[in-house]
């Protein structure tokens, strides 16, 4: 027989998920040789034996992985036999960092079995972990992933832990966060002064007992803070909103289990499979009765529900038995806490005690959002459990950072074919938003050493972001807003152009200096065409209007009717404002004072949600569109109103005239709120689906903000596809801003 030795290069999801671990064993059950170890770019390993068993030894790599793996490349070379005696793995080698960092992931069914067993020495140890489930991302500090460079690495491992870390045949056999009770982080319950009043296990069961008796505990979790309180308690529930200066967006819930979860919400076999992922995301489902406190999503159908997804969670859980509000622990606009001594000074105010520990954070990482659109899985909000994997793309050359948008920030490096998007770091409103901007381009630009060719941003001058990128000295290259959009979804499906892109947003500077949002571009090799919009519209107070649904509705009344508005008494939008008030928007609109024009389909959701009398003033982002979507369920109908497209110089202007006319004679006549929502939303299809069959490309991808409404998408794709277009949406980046920074680098790659 032939013996051969053989080089190996695996990149891909290939630490911190018990990848060496399995190769060794492995490669002992086919009898060879060698060794495995980690390097800056991913796994190597070297491997000495039979042709047959060298054989079935690079087969099984390429098609046998540990469950969160994800083998990307596999690279290997022939070279002489040096006569191995053993296989082993070695210290990690450091180069080239293109390593993927896995996410942090949740707890695996054999850890949570451990933290109930009372004869196990992890029974209800809260940091229980092991290759396959635990902290990555919110740990690591830097490539490759080894116990020294994470933020494990000032807990030095008892005797049995480290015996567990060198066993090849225990699942925690470098399993790098590994810690028990007598060597591991430790937790303490204190009060929002920072005296301690209990610890271990007693500490959570206090805390259990406060949430219980309607308290609002602050919990140290996996990558920050978050606030927790009786999610049955609307008294407890309003004293959160109130002291966190949150009046009115839905808070998210935690149940102890899935059929608890069950009972409270719908939940279909998709939405059951993403709730007891290893993402274990907060996944927004349709409520069933009364699951909650009325207050926790105040007028809105969906509970943003999770599953306890660390030790910790799930041993509070256990105590509390109860659902409770788990939202991030931070103040209005400012990113979560990671620190336990800065979270008692910013939060002192708002939680009554702090549930700590002493495992540092490295870095914030929020919950990720996730919805269910025609079956599969859709990311609203990307960080834990998905952020950082990579988007894979063709094009290898030229490193890019890109900046991101203002609201909903995140930031992306590519790096050789793999663009690596940042978690979820939140609108740039605030000093510290902004300090976690800047940690986290640090982060990303020093964890892989990378040396930035070009730095890609938003167009709008006025954007944190771009004042920012002003600041690097590197080649500048601005990327229009809805262009992003549409490629950062081209990127999320893998396709190429010629694309007809539909990009529907609250707003985004356009190439003509005006506020763009309801957008047909056609994609080509380098660019874009605008080829369709609706006919803008004068926003009275700029910037105020998307806070005031009704200012939205004032504009586009004028733009049709122009004084006459006041004839249509039905309108509600007239009701909302006092006598004075309105005058002086009416003369901002008359004399174009103070007024800005756009075409976003994001603030024409406000408009009609106004004039049918749904939300006048929006008490956060989005409220006034949400209400007219909820609006329509129970409903049914194919009806949609007339709209007129007129032809200017061979782009399609979308007019608005017929359709108000017919809108208010329905409100004239008293037509159901949700029918006539139902309506509106059915006229926005039909008008994608005409200009699509003008244009004539058989590829339509859906991006922007208006598309995280499920009805809109979900009726657009099925219209579409009878229609016989290829439609693509959003799945694992999101179609909202946190999706800009992708497209940013896809833009900034054309270029170059």
């Amino acid at each position: 027989m032939t013996t051969l030795r053989v080089h190996l290069k695996v990149k891909g999801t290939v630490q911190g998920v018990g990848f060496r671990p399995y190769i060794h064993n492995m490669a002992k059950d086919c009898g060879l040789n060698g060794w495995v170890c980690n390097t800056s770019e991913g796994v190597v390993i070297e491997a000495e034996g039979e042709k047959n068993d060298i054989e079935d030894f690079i087969y099984r790599i390429d098609k046998e992985n540990p469950v969160h793996s994800n083998v990307q490349s596999l690279e290997l070379i022939f070279l002489e036999v040096v006569g191995y005696k053993s296989f082993e793995i070695k210290e990690s080698i450091i180069g080239e960092k293109t390593a993927l960092i896995m996410p942090d992931i949740a707890m695996c069914e054999e850890c949570k079995k451990e933290i109930q067993d009372t004869a196990n020495r992890r029974y209800k140890y809260p940091f229980t972990n092991c290759t396959h489930c635990g902290p990555r991302y919110s740990i690591i500090k830097t490539l490759p992933y080894d116990r020294k460079n994470t933020t494990m690495s000032a807990f030095v491992m008892c005797d049995d832990c480290d015996k567990e870390y060198n066993d090849p045949d225990n699942r925690r056999f470098h399993a790098q966060p590994n810690a028990c009770p007598v060597c591991g982080p430790s937790i303490e319950l204190c009060d929002n002064k920072g005296e301690i009043i209990g610890k271990t296990v007693t500490a959570i069961k206090m805390a259990a007992s406060l949430i219980k008796e309607g308290n609002i505990v602050a919990i140290k979790g996996l990558g920050g803070f978050q606030l927790m309180t009786d999610a049955r308690d609307a008294v407890a529930v309003e004293r959160l909103r109130v002291r966190k200066n949150r009046e009115a967006k839905p808070f998210a819930v935690m149940y102890y289990d899935i059929d608890e979860v069950k009972k409270a919400c719908s939940v279909s076999q998709v939405e059951e499979q993403i709730l007891c992922s290893a993402q274990s995301p907060i996944v927004l489902l349709m409520k069933k009765g009364h699951p909650v406190a009325a207050n926790i999503a105040p007028g809105n159908p969906y509970l943003g529900v999770m599953l306890p997804y660390t030790p910790l969670h799930f041993i509070l859980m256990q105590n509390l038995k109860i659902p409770v509000v788990a939202t991030s622990g931070n103040l209005s606009e400012d990113p979560i806490c990671i620190d336990e001594w800065e979270a008692i000074e910013d939060l002192g105010n708002v939680a009554d005690y702090f549930l700590i520990h002493d495992r540092p954070i490295a870095r914030h990482v929020d919950d990720s959002i996730v919805r269910e659109i025609k079956g599969k899985e859709q990311i609203l909000r990307r960080a834990r459990g998905y952020a950082p994997l990579p988007i894979f793309i063709e094009d290898g050359k030229t490193s890019v950072i890109a900046l991101g948008s203002h609201l909903k920030n995140t930031v992306s490096v590519s790096h050789g074919s793999n663009v690596f998007i940042s978690q979820h770091i939140g609108d740039l409103g605030s000093q510290k938003s902004n300090e976690a901007f800047g940690k986290t381009i640090d982060d990303f630009i020093g964890i892989y050493e990378e040396k930035p060719e070009v730095v890609a941003f938003d167009k709008h001058p006025d954007y944190v972001s771009s004042k920012f990128a002003e600041g690097l000295e590197l080649p500048k290259i601005s990327v229009q807003h809805h262009y992003a959009h549409i490629l950062s979804c081209m990127a999320d499906n893998q396709i190429s152009s010629p694309v007809l892109g539909i990009s529907w947003d609250g707003a985004g500077l356009g190439d003509d200096g005006t506020l763009w949002g309801g957008e047909f571009l056609i994609i080509n090799d380098n660019s874009f065409d605008r080829v369709a919009y609706f006919d803008p519209f004068s926003l009275p107070g700029g910037e105020i209007a998307i806070k005031e649904a009704r200012r939205s509705a004032l504009g586009l009344l004028y733009k049709v009717f122009g004084d006459k508005m006041f004839d249509k008494k039905s309108v509600k939008t007239f009701n909302s404002f006092e006598p004075v008030e309105l005058k002086n928007i009416c003369q901002m609109l008359e004399n174009i004072i103070n007024t800005s024009n756009t075409s976003s389909v994001g603030r024409l959701f406000d408009a009609v949600s106004s004039m049918i009398g749904l939300c006048h003033n929006s008490k956060y982002e989005g409220q006034a569109a949400m209400q007219l979507e909820f609006a329509a369920q129970g409903y049914k109908t194919d009806e949609f109103y007339p709209y007129e497209l007129h032809d200017n110089d061979n782009v399609l202007i979308i007019k608005y005239n017929k359709f108000l006319e017919s809108l208010i004679s329905d409100l004239e006549e008293g037509c159901a709120t949700g029918m006539i929502s139902l309506k509106f939303h059915n006229t926005l299809v039909e008008i994608i689906v005409d200009i699509a069959k003008t244009v004539n490309i058989d590829k339509v991808a859906l991006s922007g903000g208006c598309f995280q409404n499920k009805y809109l998408t979900e009726r657009a794709i099925d219209r579409l596809t009878t229609e016989n277009f290829k439609v693509y949406w959003h799945q694992r980046v999101p179609p909202n801003d946190g999706g800009i920074s992708l497209g940013q680098v896809l833009a900034a790659k054309r270029e170059k």
